[in-house]
């Protein structure tokens, strides 16, 4: 039985729909990333799984169970943890702050749960040496993993990474892929969005593609970026 399983999943905003009939699963302990030019619906299917939209057709099974209809925060105590594209901690609380709010509020924890969580978190994702300092102070690349560590301290069982490694440096980004192959090998299974292919290569299982919110290719990444129509209309390249 998948982790994760969207069956026919649609979503409109007035007459512009934005994934259209999406069907995938993902099972326990895999990585599947996530290609697509921009536009392409790749956010929104995260908003859907997460529950920060709400599906217009379709469903969504987690564990085994319907989640349709579940708000985010219960998606979230269920197992769901999330980053976004842009990072959105809490600018005037300190890392250390942020991460206990994440795990107390997030992954429904109490208090010394939440601290233990924090901390260990903090080791996990190299944060220790910045874990009193004001999250709004941190370079962008700490940002970054601070916002990996929000989602990690919520406790998930299934991770979605929105373009985690954008904007970093070559340097930046490999440092970030050791973290989530690290991350990876304790079992999290990982949905990851990324325009920055080589990263995401070479953390990956399986590559599934959208267009226009519909499915393009799904497969072994090898098989995948070799496919000429995703080579044609996501990399520009005419085959």
């Amino acid at each position: 039985m998948p982790l994760l399983a969207l069956h026919a999943v649609s979503k409109s905003y007035g007459a512009l729909k934005v994934t259209d009939n999406i069907t995938l699963s993902v099972n326990k302990g895999e990585t599947l990333g996530i290609l697509g030019p921009n536009g392409a619906g790749k956010t929104t299917l995260f908003n859907l799984i997460s529950g920060d939209a709400s599906v217009n057709a379709g469903r969504i099974e987690y564990d085994g169970q319907d989640v349709t209809a579940l708000p985010p925060h219960l998606r979230c105590r269920r197992g769901i943890g999330r980053s976004y594209q842009v990072p959105q901690p809490f600018g005037n609380m300190s890392v250390f702050e942020n991460l206990v709010t994440a795990a107390s509020f997030g992954g429904g924890k109490t208090e010394s749960q939440a601290w233990d969580q924090a901390v260990h978190v903090l080791e996990q994702t190299g944060l220790m040496p910045h874990a009193n300092k004001p999250a709004g102070s941190l370079t962008l690349l700490n940002r970054k993993r601070l916002e990996l560590a929000r989602a990690l301290a919520t406790g998930p069982e299934l991770l979605l990474l929105d373009e985690i490694a954008g904007g970093l440096t070559e340097h930046e980004a490999a440092e970030l892929v050791d973290e989530l192959k690290r991350i990876k090998a304790t079992g999290v299974t990982m949905i990851w969005i990324e325009h920055v292919v080589h990263a995401l290569l070479s953390v990956a299982d399986r590559l599934f593609v959208i267009n226009f919110g519909q499915q393009l290719a799904e497969g072994k990444p090898h098989d995948v970026m070799n496919d000429p129509e995703v080579q044609r209309v996501y990399m520009g390249m005419e085959v």
